[in-house]
């Protein structure tokens, strides 16, 4: 039998906290807020991955890091695709 020290563990990630279409609510929310332009702002995000475009009132910096900037891209994709 392996030691489980060098078995794979496992774990889950709570599925809301892992949406793109929450956190990227949330994150948007949180930066009208704090009287920010939220589009400037994660716009600046995504093309430079500088997590100072993100207020982190309302923990917004830390949900937005929980995505990679291409799963980000694709979710707004996929949201302005399907609203044509």
């Amino acid at each position: 039998m392996a030691n489980p020290s060098e078995q794979t563990m496992m774990f889950k990630v709570d599925s809301e906290e892992k949406n793109a279409a929450v956190i990227i609510n949330s994150v948007y929310e949180a930066l009208r807020e704090k009287g920010y332009n939220p589009i400037n702002q994660l716009v600046g995000y995504l093309l430079s991955g500088d997590p100072t475009y993100i207020t982190s009132y309302k923990n917004a910096r830390t949900l937005i890091r929980k995505l990679e900037r291409d799963e980000l891209l694709e979710e707004l994709v996929k949201a302005y695709l399907e609203k044509k």
